[in-house]
């Protein structure tokens, strides 16, 4: 990546939501000349291992490489929904809390996307937590796509 060529970070997490958020990140790209990085963060999950070990981290050895597959697959799909992109899309996986991380790895990029609603929340919300707290505390300037929206 050169120094003058803009860099859009997109958080996909395999929602509707994510899937038009990328889609409408890879068309901005295209305009602009940007290379795309998506994120995907993720989470150990704790579960009860007996009454003596109180919680234990659920967390597979190969967690993250489900992760890349999940995000792998929705960054084919949304490409082929497209035809096809000569941009450059760079993937990554990181471990940590969806907005936190998402802010954190936008520092110094030209723009933030995600979906108006992810995996969580409730149907008749408009906007989800993460897309929300992205809103009030990024650092660039963050675009929001609904899932329904037509890119």
């Amino acid at each position: 990546m050169s120094e003058s060529q803009q860099r859009i970070v997109v958080g996909v997490e395999g929602s509707g939501g994510a899937k038009a958020a990328l889609r409408w990140a890879i068309r901005e790209a295209q305009i602009r000349g940007a290379v795309i990085d998506v994120v995907t963060t993720f989470a150990s999950t704790y579960v009860p291992a007996s009454p003596d070990f109180n919680y234990v981290p659920l967390d597979p050895a190969d967690l993250e490489a489900e992760v890349h597959k999940m995000q792998d697959a929705v960054v084919d799909e949304v490409l082929a929904s497209l035809g096809g992109s000569t941009i450059e899309i760079r993937r990554r996986v990181v471990r940590g809390r969806p907005a936190d991380t998402l802010i954190a790895v936008a520092e110094g990029a030209d723009m933030l996307v995600v979906g108006s609603r992810g995996r969580g929340g409730f149907r008749g919300l408009l906007l989800g937590s993460v897309s929300q707290q992205i809103a009030h505390h990024g650092s660039c300037p963050v675009v929001i796509v609904r899932p329904d929206l037509e890119t």
